[in-house]
C-alpha cells in the first residue's frame, strides 16, 4: 500500500489491488477497472477464479479474483492520491497508491499481506490445491 501511513512497513502491509464500487456496477468488471487505475497496466486476460470476500479491519469489503499471468511488477506505473500530512498542517500533499509491487510465493505471501485479506489468500491456496489434486 501506498501513502504516508505504510511508508517502511513490509510484513503485514501488504495488499492486493483494490478499490471501489457502487451498485449496480459488476464487480469483477470494477475490479479489472481498479487494476487498471491502480497499476498504469490493462488487467490480465485468462480464467478469474473468484476468491470470495474479505472484510478488512475498517469494515471495507473487498471481492478478489485470481488470474494466472506473467506481469512485471516493475512495470507498474501507480495512480496518486492527495492528502493532508502531516495530519493537521494544512498542507496537502500527494502519493502513490502503491509503493511497491511483487510476486511471493504463498509462505511468503502470508506474512506480508495485510489480515483482512488473509481469507482470499486462503481461498487461492485452496483452489490450487483442489486444482493440483484433480
Amino acid at each position: 500500500m501506498g501513502g504516508p501511513f505504510w511508508r517502511r512497513k513490509d510484513e503485514g502491509a501488504w495488499s492486493i489491488v483494490k478499490g471501489e464500487y457502487e451498485d449496480p456496477e459488476d464487480p469483477y468488471a470494477a475490479a479489472r477497472r481498479e487494476f487498471e487505475e491502480e497499476t498504469g497496466l490493462p488487467a490480465p486476460e485468462g480464467r478469474a477464479l473468484p476468491l470470495g470476500e474479505a472484510v478488512q479491519g475498517s469494515g471495507k469489503r473487498v471481492c478478489a479474483w485470481a488470474i494466472e499471468s506473467d506481469l512485471d511488477p516493475r512495470a507498474v506505473r501507480s495512480n496518486e492520491f492527495t492528502l493532508e500530512w502531516p495530519k493537521g498542517s494544512g498542507q496537502i500533499q500527494r502519493f502513490p497508491e502503491i509503493d511497491r509491487a511483487g510476486w511471493f510465493d504463498l509462505a511468503t505471501a502470508e506474512r506480508k499481506l495485510v489480515k483482512g485479506q488473509l481469507q482470499l489468500l486462503r481461498e487461492l491456496e485452496r483452489l490450487r490445491a483442489s486444482r493440483e489434486g484433480s
